[in-house]
């Protein structure tokens, strides 16, 4: 998810091999300096997330150095370092001193695309199996950065509340955030998968029948209070608040489903 700046609308990372660098579209047109360290690291580390995830940089490539990235992005080495300390943590680059930094992700093969495989409620089912358990884990690991950052997610989910795809975005880095928290790297990795999933085709054509302005209040409501349960470290209510909001959602895709036959 990712710092919207004033407009709202969604961001990418549009890679440029002949200028060997990063641009986002038309938000950072600007290219104004985004000044909070923790505001504009999250949100370069979605942007070169997603860019890595949907293959504009490929497995082993090296990605453009620390400058050009934040003459990029409009920011400052300091939040481009953050960011890419961050997407190491994920395992999705590795950085070699005196080098540079390589993308170590290797996407699957046609044959293996899971993520057009799975379908909506499929992959409801999957997070209630997998986020309880990992929002426990992150209530017993997270570091007050951690906290700092999902607390960041939150207040930005809560400045989309009329905006449908900032809300998805922000509402992807949440969650994400929370993976983050626990500390575990398998079950990063198994949380980026997910999110992968939550990109697709079959997702998005459902995406404007659920996320009403009314819908996504009653999602940041939901949100505001898992992440109070993380942040005073209340295990059980931080479990139940999740496996609530996952069987809203659940509810709530079934009855889209139902509306479009």
């Amino acid at each position: 998810m990712q710092h919207m700046g004033t407009s709202g609308q969604t961001t990418s990372v549009v890679h440029s091999r002949a200028a060997a660098t990063a641009m986002p579209e038309a938000d950072l047109a600007s290219n104004s300096v985004i000044s909070d360290p923790v505001r504009g690291s999250t949100w370069v580390t979605a942007q070169l997330r997603r860019a890595i995830l949907g293959g504009q940089y490929a497995h082993g490539e090296k990605l453009p150095a620390e400058r050009q990235f934040a003459a990029a992005f409009g920011a400052s080495r300091a939040t481009i370092r953050t960011a890419l300390v961050r997407l190491e943590s994920e395992r999705l680059v590795t950085r070699r001193l005196g080098s540079g930094t390589y993308v170590s992700f290797q996407a699957h093969s046609d044959s293996e695309d899971f993520t057009e495989l799975t379908g909506p409620l499929e992959l409801i089912d999957v997070r209630l199996a997998i986020e309880p358990a990992m929002v426990r884990l992150a209530v017993l690991n997270a570091t007050a950065r951690d906290i700092e950052r999902i607390a960041m997610a939150v207040e930005r989910m809560e400045s989309s509340s009329s905006d449908a795809e900032s809300f998805t975005l922000w509402d992807r880095e949440f969650h994400q955030l929370i993976c983050e928290a626990t500390r575990n790297p398998l079950m990063v990795w198994v949380y980026r998968q997910i999110n992968a999933v939550r990109t697709h085709t079959q997702w998005n054509a459902m995406k404007d029948k659920i996320l009403t302005a009314a819908r996504i209040t009653e999602y940041n409501q939901q949100h505001a209070a898992i992440f109070d349960a993380i942040r005073t470290r209340d295990v059980e209510s931080a479990v139940a608040m999740i496996t609530t909001h996952l069987h809203s959602a659940r509810r709530q895709l079934l009855g889209a489903r139902t509306d479009a036959r």
